[in-house]
């Protein structure tokens, strides 16, 4: 079984304002919710790619209920600890504008709340999988990863973490079987700027060098590279499409990639599936199905 945590689910409230005016009364022309969060969007992924996850994960208040009850509705099963106090979080995010959202902050995770998570991940065994993902509440240390993967070290359970800086340097020790920053995220993690795929390769080099089994980079309309476990090294443009909503488009990358290695144990296939999931995802104003993945697997070159 596929296990995702997501510390900090939320709603995504995705809005569209085509002429958003600071300081004055703006309404929406199209708006859309889903239950939000990293980890949640592997698991949608992974489901819709025909692969079964378990989110865990905590929820807090009416929206921790709302974002349980729209994971229920489409088939998700989902075990996450309920916290007494605060409200997990809305996410707001415009879509008219590239990257501009408004991220809640979320509720307070208790020691005795993380024991809950602790136990719950203590019934893996080397036959899962865990996904770690996304960012996390101030309230709990910034070791949390680490501390998961050297809990779950003497199981050998591959581990994949898509996070950034400090979160995703110390994992690299226990070895993770994926990481997945973003170029960004990868030239910030070395003080570099990198733009082109060419500049990405030798630092995703560096990270698999530092510990992780595969590095897969995100880029955005320059499209994805990834350092296998073998040494290889695969890199390619995005599939052709029209940018609709880059929410969730790197959770989609992870998913493909999952279910791409899950099928076939191919490296080549599981980065063509990660490319095509992730692209199918920004373009439509939904996570990707299995159909329009594939449709935009065709079009990548072997």
């Amino acid at each position: 079984m596929i296990y995702t945590v997501t510390f900090n689910p939320a709603l995504d409230y995705i809005i569209s304002v085509p002429d958003l005016q600071m300081g004055k009364t703006n309404r929406t022309s199209a708006e859309q919710m889903y239950p939000g969060g990293k980890g949640i969007n592997v698991s949608i992924v992974l489901k819709n790619l025909g692969f079964e996850s378990t989110a865990l994960g905590f929820a807090a208040g009416f929206v921790g209920r709302e974002i349980q009850k729209k994971l229920a509705v489409q088939g998700i099963s989902a075990r996450f600890i309920h916290l007494d106090q605060g409200c997990s979080r809305i996410n707001v995010k415009l879509k008219d504008y590239d990257g501009m959202e408004i991220n809640g902050k979320g509720p307070v995770i208790s020691p005795d709340h993380l024991k809950q998570l602790f136990d719950q991940l203590d019934d893996l065994t080397e036959k899962d999988m865990l996904v770690l993902a996304g960012s996390i509440p101030d309230s709990i240390p910034d070791t949390i990863y680490r501390d998961i993967m050297k809990r779950l070290a003497p199981r050998q359970i591959p581990v994949v973490v898509d996070a950034s800086g400090k979160l995703l340097q110390e994992v690299l020790m226990y070895h993770p079987f994926l990481v997945k920053p973003n170029h960004h995220e990868l030239g910030g993690l070395f003080g570099v700027e990198l733009t082109t795929r060419e500049e990405v390769i030798p630092y995703a080099k560096k990270l698999k060098d530092s510990g992780a089994s595969n590095v897969l980079v995100s880029m955005s309309k320059e499209g994805a590279v990834l350092v296998d476990a073998d040494g290889g090294v695969h890199s390619s443009p995005p599939p052709a499409g029209r940018l609709v909503n880059a929410v969730g488009a790197g959770d989609s990358m992870v998913a493909g990639f999952l279910a791409g290695w899950l099928e076939q144990h191919s490296y080549e296939h599981a980065f063509r599936m990660g490319l095509a999931a992730g692209s199918a995802s920004a373009f439509s104003e939904q996570l990707t199905t299995r159909r329009e993945a594939e449709i935009l697997y065709k079009q990548l070159k072997a």
